[in-house]
């Protein structure tokens, strides 16, 4: 499965404005047949909050559905499928509560983020219950991944949980290669 950015027409009139922020059948026809059955928020005070780079292992690998509601943030995907012609590379999208975009993570891939403005908070849809038995992540700022975080001067804030992940090369995934090269595609 391709990582997807999704954009939904926002309708504006006096009040202010409308959208239809998920439609399982639109979402079904443009990006994969896939049942959520979790949504999640977090919720950062100041700008330059990380998090991630996060995953769920195998038998409870999570696919997700992420949306800013307020703020902005930089998302990062990163491949971490065994044979993958893309392991170890990465994707990113500017997600806002002003653009109303949406990015869609297959399972086999890593997950993270960076607030770009103070009090951001975020949304996301998985489609398996949180299993803290496979819980996993990569370390955010590993040379191997070489990831281009903005704002690299800002005074970066971490979860003592996410400061304990391991380096990109000591990692052994539990995912294989499903025949599709890490892409961002714009639906």
């Amino acid at each position: 499965m391709a990582i997807k950015v999704l954009s939904s027409k926002k309708f504006i009139d006096q009040r202010g404005w409308f959208v239809e922020a998920f439609n399982q059948r639109r979402f079904n026809e443009q990006v994969a047949s896939l049942t959520f059955v979790q949504d999640n928020q977090s919720y950062s005070t100041r700008a330059g909050t990380v998090r991630g780079l996060h995953f769920q292992r195998p038998p409870h690998a999570q696919a997700k559905l992420v949306s800013c509601l307020r703020g902005s943030i930089f998302d990062v995907v990163v491949d971490i499928r065994v044979g993958s012609p893309t392991f170890g590379k990465y994707v990113s999208a500017i997600l806002s509560a002003d653009n109303g975009k949406q990015l869609f993570v297959p399972a086999g891939f890593a997950h993270g983020l960076m607030t770009l403005e103070p009090e951001t908070q975020i949304h996301y849809k998985v489609s398996d219950f949180y299993a803290p038995e496979c819980e996993d992540g990569l370390m955010w700022n590993d040379r191997q991944l070489a990831i281009e975080w903005p704002n690299k001067s800002l005074d970066i804030q971490l979860s003592p949980k996410d400061l304990e992940f391991k380096p990109f090369k000591e990692f052994v995934s539990p995912f294989g290669y499903d025949g599709t090269p890490l892409s961002l595609i714009e639906v």
